[in-house]
Parts: C-alpha cells; structure tokens; sequence
C-alpha cells in the first residue's frame, strides 16, 4: 500500500552522512542553523517519547493523536517532520492537505505494537468471526496501527480510539452491536473494558499465528470482546513484581501507569492513564510528591528534570525505552532538513486515496463520540 512498507530492512533510504563528517555535537549546531534559514516552510513535531536532542528542535510536542491535529491545523509549512514513528506520520499526512509533505526523518522508525497486526491477517480474521457468529461485531482499532487497519475499520461500520477516549469509542461500540473486535493492543482493551464493567470471562484473545486465533466456535459465540494478542513491548516492560517491590520499598509513592501495561499491573497502581493523562497528574501535584512512573523513559526522565521539586522515577529498574522511536536521531533530522534545501525532500510519507479515504471516515467517527 505505501512505499515505506517495501523493505523496512533495507538501508538503501538512510542518509546518506560519512560518519566522520560532523561530530554529534557538530549536528546539533548545523541543525540549528538549517532550521532557522528554513524558517516557516518546515515545522517539526516530535512526540513524547523521544530523546532530548530530538525535543529541542521540536516546534511542538505531544501525543500521536494531539500532534496529528496540530499538523492538521497548520497554514505556513510546506514540509512537517514528523519525529514519531510511521504510523504516526501516515496520520499526519492523512489529516493535512495534499500542498504539504511529511517526512519521517528515518523510514525504519516503526512501531511493534502496529506490526502485531496487518490488513491481511485482520481481514481473514473478519471473515472467520462474522462466519461463526450472527451476531454483530463492531471493530475498534487503536490509534497505533497502519492506515491500511484504520481504513479496515471505516469499511466496516467502526472507529478508532485513543488512550485517552477508549472509554467512550468501547462504550459507543457496544451500543452498535453484540460484539467487539479490538487490536492490535490487548492491553489497553482488556484494561477499559473492566474499567467499564465487562468481566474478565467475557473477554477472549484472538492469535493470528494459530488456526482460526486459537479459539473454539463456542468461545467466539460466548464472548463480548474479542482481542487481538497485539501488545507495547515497551509497556509490557512492567511487570507486577514492580509493583509489589516499590509498595514494600515506599508505600507512599504513587505508581502511576499507561493503560498499555498488563492488566495486573494497571490493577495494581494506584493511577491509570494516557500519556496526557500521566502528565496533567504529576504537573498538578504538590511539592515533594513521589511519583514511580510505567511509561517510556525518555518520558519519565523529561518529566523528572520539568519538575525538580517532585521526586519521579520510573516503575522499572530497568531502562523501558521504545527503540525504534530512538530510531529518529538529529543526525537523520539533519539530512531530513538538507535534502528538504536541496529541493529533492526524503522520506515523504503518502497514504493512497482509497486507504485514505476510509481511514478519515473512522477518524471521523472517533471525533464524532468524543
């Protein structure tokens, strides 16, 4: 469907910089001359979760969501350097006009959680519940997927939801049909689901990697939501030990986690919320609050050093970073901005007009409920 998709592996589209040509700090000064003889024909978003280098540049910050609308809101740039991942980008390039380019300043900047699910694996998926079922299925994707799901769920009479409004897309859903279908993170499915009163029993997982996911007719006919086995490799990082060590070390502290953590461990903190949400609490809380954090580290330690009077660390012991939002260095920004000079921009990412078309009408419909 997008040319990005042909070979992730490939390095034939890496900028193309001798290693000994700039320092990294030598990229940092370049970068910041480029962008000011640019000026407003390029604006750079960059998403929360990456690294300081890369946030400095940014001329706005935000969730994936958040800066796809700010993108859509934009009159002056012609190019918008989307430093996030590629699914990201694909919406940023579907909410803005056709006068104005999105680049992705490194192609291989993906998301695990987005490729746990393809069109293909979702549509024989369709196919095999709406055959086992009379009863209807409404499908709801997360944000964090291809365009070419988000057009699946348009098709098909559904929306997309956001960390932020699972709540009221699930609870729409439900009034639309019997049944729910809901990828590829089961996670944050399983999570708002409970916190909106559907017991754990009526819930299943489908596994695209075993016959017909691994359930029975009866287990499908049985259930209310249905989902998909689809996980965040970074928010899967916390675990429910982490949990139980920091309430034994410092009962006090407040564990606050991203619904995209498993069950137990949502179950287990004492707060649960999109990325927005976890940045409005520790912004509004008291001076010496403690705070142990279940979200991306780049985000936990910025969070840290905006608020020095509060003590913030991460829930883990361990460094939980997304690695391929790290992907997006200021070395790859830098050549993002030269070629854009040269006349011959990289990296543009460009949703074809029938995926397109039915992925706006399930954001659409997401904006509708909200």
């Amino acid at each position: 469907m997008l040319e990005i998709y042909d070979d992730l592996n490939s390095t034939d589209h890496l900028p193309q910089i001798p290693e000994a040509e700039l320092s990294d700090e030598q990229v940092l000064v370049e970068l910041k001359k480029i962008k000011e003889r640019l000026g407003k024909r390029v604006v750079i978003l960059g998403h929360h979760y990456q690294q300081d280098d890369v946030i400095s540049f940014a001329d706005i910050t935000g969730d994936s969501l958040e800066l796809a609308r700010k993108a859509a809101e934009l009159t002056d740039p012609e190019f918008i350097l989307f430093c996030g991942v590629h699914f990201m980008a694909e919406t940023a390039d579907m909410l803005t006009p056709a006068d104005k380019k999105v680049i992705l300043p490194d192609l291989r900047a993906g998301c695990s959680m987005a490729d746990m699910a393809n069109r293909r694996e979702i549509d024989l998926a369709w196919k095999h519940l709406t055959a086992v079922t009379a009863e209807k299925i409404v499908p709801i994707t997360y944000i964090n997927c291809t365009a070419a799901l988000k057009s699946f769920v348009g098709e098909h009479g559904g929306s997309i939801c956001t960390s932020s409004n699972a709540e009221k897309v699930i609870t729409w859903g439900l009034s639309q049909g019997e049944k729910l279908l809901f990828f590829p993170d089961q996670h944050l499915g399983r999570n708002t689901c409970v916190k909106l009163g559907i017991p754990l029993k009526d819930m299943v997982v489908y596994d695209p990697r075993r016959l017909h996911g691994g359930l029975t007719p009866e287990q499908i006919r049985d259930a209310k939501v249905i989902l998909w086995y689809g996980f965040c490799s970074v928010h899967q990082g916390f675990t429910k030990d982490h949990i139980t060590q920091w309430r034994k070390k410092d009962p006090e502290r407040i564990l606050i986690v991203h619904p995209e953590c498993s069950f137990d461990v949502v179950q287990g903190a004492d707060l649960a919320g999109s990325t927005s949400y976890i940045i409005n609490q520790i912004r509004a809380a008291k001076p010496g609050t403690k705070f142990a954090v279940g979200t991306e580290i780049n985000l936990v330690n910025r969070l840290a050093k905006l608020y020095p009077h509060l003590d913030i660390v991460s829930l883990s012991p361990y460094q939980c970073l997304c690695t391929t939002m790290y992907r997006v260095r200021p070395r790859w920004l830098l050549e993002s901005f030269r070629s854009i000079e040269r006349g011959a921009p990289i990296n543009v990412i460009t949703v074809d007009a029938e995926t397109k078309r039915f992925a706006l009408k399930a954001l659409d419909q997401m904006l509708a409920i909200s």
